[in-house]
């Protein structure tokens, strides 16, 4: 894989879904100071979270950007 390519935003999402695990969106919103459904949009898929947000998921999911974003599934 090229090094620093972002991966595309259904993979991103679905590894937030498994981030988030039994917490709902609405607590990590809350959680995180992110507004209301935006976690929501990123998990499906319909928006790639911009830098701040990347870093913010990041850190509260305790993963780097670089882990979440950018290495896919089949890194060696």
């Amino acid at each position: 894989m090229e090094k620093n390519k972002l991966i595309d935003p259904v993979t991103v999402g679905k590894r937030l879904r498994i981030l988030r695990g039994i917490r709902t969106r609405a607590e990590v919103e809350k959680e995180t100071g992110m507004p209301q459904t935006r976690l929501g949009n990123y998990e499906h898929g319909y928006r790639y979270p911009k830098d701040d947000a990347k870093v913010l998921l990041a850190n509260y999911y305790g993963v780097t950007v670089q882990q979440l974003f950018f290495e896919d599934d089949n890194h060696d």
